[in-house]
């Protein structure tokens, strides 16, 4: 066998290893995420909207004021943060939202959510204490939005656009809740 042929085995075998370590002492890189992924996307003319954000489940758990506590910034969603991106300016509510990517935080309360577009990246939705890394100083636009209770449980935390009745509306529901952010 010749000299390049060995290598290269050798430095696949280190890789495999590697990856199979990693899988077992780190996280599990192959298995299915307890929070998936997702995308939705809704395009209109020329206007496009994306939204990436984890979906997290019910499992039983008691969500708006345990899971998620009320009258405390929420990263919209599990694991990554949360990112809205336009690319024409937008109005939320009133309020001017220029074309751009931005990052989705929510604060849950009982009858109504203050729903935030921040300019900031985040790579993660919280730190190592557990808070979430929002940091108000890039805070672009705040809404109050009212939650509609609703007579259905939603057991996977869903995101969606909504434009049923001609007027868009980003959504936002899961266990009992939702909110629907107004868009222009």
């Amino acid at each position: 066998m010749n000299t390049f042929l060995k290598r290269t085995l050798i430095i696949l075998s280190i890789v495999a290893l590697g990856l199979f370590l990693y899988s077992v002492f780190v996280g599990d890189i192959f298995g299915k995420r307890l929070s998936p992924k997702d995308t939705v996307k809704f395009e209109l003319n020329d206007l496009k909207l994306k939204v990436f954000y984890n979906r997290p489940y019910k499992k039983g758990r008691e969500v708006f004021g345990a899971l998620v506590p009320y009258d405390q910034v929420w990263r919209t969603g599990a694991n990554e943060a949360t990112t809205f991106e336009t690319n024409k300016n937008l109005e939320v509510g009133g309020m001017p939202l220029p074309e751009g990517k931005y990052t989705l935080w929510t604060v849950p309360k009982d009858s109504v959510w203050t729903v935030i577009f921040n300019s900031k990246q985040y790579s993660w939705g919280v730190n190592a204490e557990m808070k979430p890394m929002w940091d108000p100083n890039y805070d672009v636009v705040n809404i109050d939005v009212p939650v509609e209770k609703l007579n259905t449980t939603i057991e996977q935390f869903t995101i969606a656009f909504d434009n049923s009745t001609d007027n868009l509306f980003l959504t936002m529901a899961w266990d009992d809740t939702k909110v629907s952010v107004p868009l222009k």
